[in-house]
């Protein structure tokens, strides 16, 4: 691993999981770690719900665009974390792939949302720590 671990967080859309995991380990991560998302089959635009509870913790998600999965994107990880996207990520030897089962936000109210957002919450705190510490 880099001095500066990289991170990739896949789900379909890239309009949800994805992106609420990357926004959150900017946060946390003050530029210790670089952080990307994608999806295997990107939606246009990122998840209402997904950015309104993101907001209540005063991170703004509402500009970034959902970006498709590209076989670079998974060679620059240290770290690759999917979110159900399936048998579409490509595996890489070498690589540290996670998988963490999520709900997908897709279609989901605010009430719905929260909850995904905080287990990603605590997920991304856990790695965190992890990747410092390493």
């Amino acid at each position: 691993m880099s001095d500066t671990p990289e991170v990739l967080f896949v789900c379909v859309h890239n309009a949800g999981r994805s992106q609420m995991a990357a926004a959150l380990l900017q946060h946390y991560a003050l530029g210790r770690v670089a952080v990307r998302s994608a999806g295997s089959a990107p939606a246009e635009k990122v998840n209402p719900a997904a950015a309104q509870v993101l907001a209540e913790l005063g991170l703004d998600i509402t500009a970034e665009v959902p970006s498709k999965l590209s076989t670079a994107d998974v060679e620059a990880a240290d770290v690759v974390i999917t979110m159900g996207c399936g048998d579409t990520c490509p595996v890489f030897p070498g690589k540290r792939y996670l998988d963490w089962q999520l709900d997908d936000p897709a279609g989901q109210g605010v009430d719905a949302v929260r909850p995904i957002r905080d287990d990603i919450d605590r997920r991304v705190r856990a790695l965190l720590a992890e990747l410092l510490d390493a």
